[in-house]
């Protein structure tokens, strides 16, 4: 019997920032489900922004799924392979972009994790620590769809395809 891939889920963004907090939330609301159902080879993990570290952090595991808020016109979400040759170097260090992280632990590690990014819409990114109506909503339609993937009723290669 195969043994089940390892996969992290990374939300990103700033809960203090209404909408920006979208990664953040994904992940609690994925932990209350993991917690639930006992499942034990997802892991979950929040952060302000991604930063060059995370290149050691990913590189534990097989797949990896980048969560984040973006106020790109898009639906309600998208989901997107993530491409290390992709790896743009932001104009700082101080954060950097999911190709990025996944290039350099290709580089550092000789591991490349299957990854992707799953961008929710937001609307008000104002300083208060809830999330508008709408980002909720888009919140909910992103759950259902990650839900499908994990019990495997999609299919992710033709997903992104």
């Amino acid at each position: 019997m195969a043994s089940k891939p390892k996969i992290l889920i990374y939300g990103y963004g700033n809960p203090g920032r209404q909408d920006d907090g979208l990664g953040a939330a994904f992940i609690a609301e994925v932990d209350k489900w993991v917690t639930e159902q006992k499942v034990e080879n997802i892991a979950l993990d929040t952060n302000y922004q991604l930063n060059i570290e995370d290149a050691h952090l990913i590189s534990a595991y097989d797949k990896v799924i980048f969560v984040d808020a973006t106020i790109e016109p898009i639906d309600s979400y998208s989901f997107t392979k993530v491409i290390p040759s992709d790896a743009k170097v932001e104009f700082t260090m101080h954060a950097v972009s999911p190709a990025f992280v996944v290039d350099l632990c290709q580089k550092l590690f000789s591991n490349t994790p299957e990854a992707w990014l799953l961008h929710l819409k937001g609307y008000q990114w104002e300083f208060e620590e809830r999330l508008s109506d709408q980002a909720k909503e888009n919140l909910s339609t992103a759950l259902n769809f990650f839900y499908k993937i994990i019990f495997r009723e999609l299919d992710w290669q033709e997903i992104i395809n």
